[in-house]
């Protein structure tokens, strides 16, 4: 297998306006096909354009919740037809229909459109308006066939990404590529956080951020190889890395050197040792982090 090209889609939604942004997202997918890509992975949530209501306002919960869909929704059908016709499988976002409160969610559809896995974000914002949504139960990986073979992908949404423990099940899982939808700013502490997420567990990442005014932007990739050559030189990680602006950047992941890298070196599940990790698992919280709003 050759070179697997992951498309981040660094775009401007447009909010609660579904066919807008139903329409914006298929003119990208068709350019990142065009471009050669073999993922097209979007920003969190984008049928809403990460839209969330106050919490106060009733009125503009229940408007928002009915925004929420089902796999069988003509929006996401849409992107599954599309990944079928253009030979791309394509990481859409979206609020999802849920008993109780929505979630935020990313289906994957291969290039058959196939759905490979389809993930709800499971560290939610409790602490901010997100505590709207349902959070959701696991972490899944799934093969995506592509024009030169399979890999092995997972995804983790926005805060996900800052908790050790979501990319390392996604690795135990055997995820070689991590899906990343985002949108907040990520800012240098939030970037050495995604790089060392790829580094520790022998992975790639892609993150697709909004551009800006809403995030900013700086969609960004990371493959886990540090060193390189005889000597082991150190390197940067960075495959990607975009400004603020609205486009369509592409990460080209070295599949076969990836691969390499996981067979050989010390990091990933190498030389864990779980008998000792008990206390990751121990649901009491002691202070300081004690959080009234905080649910297990």
């Amino acid at each position: 297998m050759s070179l697997l090209t992951v498309a981040l889609l660094q775009l401007k939604s447009a909010g609660m306006h579904q066919e807008a942004n139903r329409a914006k997202g298929e003119q990208y997918c068709r350019r990142a096909a065009a471009l050669g890509a073999d993922i097209a992975l979007f920003p969190e949530m984008w049928n809403i354009g990460y839209s969330l209501p106050k919490l106060s306002n009733h009125k503009a919960v229940c408007t928002w919740e009915q925004q929420a869909l089902d796999l069988d929704s003509s929006f996401l059908i849409h992107f599954q037809h599309l990944a079928k016709e253009m030979r791309i499988a394509i990481a859409i976002t979206y609020l999802q229909r849920w008993q109780g409160r929505p979630r935020n969610a990313v289906t994957v559809f291969d290039r058959q459109g196939r759905v490979v896995l389809t993930y709800a974000k499971v560290h939610t914002c409790e602490f901010d308006k997100e505590a709207a949504l349902t959070p959701g139960e696991d972490f899944y990986a799934g093969e995506v066939t592509t024009a030169h073979g399979k890999v092995k992908i997972g995804a983790m949404i926005c805060f996900d990404r800052e908790f050790p423990e979501s990319a390392r099940i996604l690795m135990l899982k055997g995820a070689e590529i991590v899906l990343v939808p985002n949108a907040c700013e990520m800012e240098q502490n939030r970037t050495a956080q995604l790089r060392t997420r790829a580094y520790e567990n022998m992975i790639g990442i892609a993150l697709a951020n909004y551009a800006t005014p809403q995030e900013q932007g700086h969609s960004m990739a990371f493959d886990p190889i540090a060193f390189s050559g005889k000597d082991g030189i150190s390197r940067d990680t960075t495959l990607v890395e975009a400004g603020s602006e609205e486009g369509i950047y592409l990460a080209k992941f070295d599949l076969a050197a990836l691969r390499r890298w996981r067979r050989r070196e010390v990091w990933g599940n190498a030389y864990r040792r779980p008998h000792c990790y008990s206390a990751l698992v121990n649901e009491d919280v002691a202070p300081p982090f004690v959080r009234k709003d905080a649910t297990r």
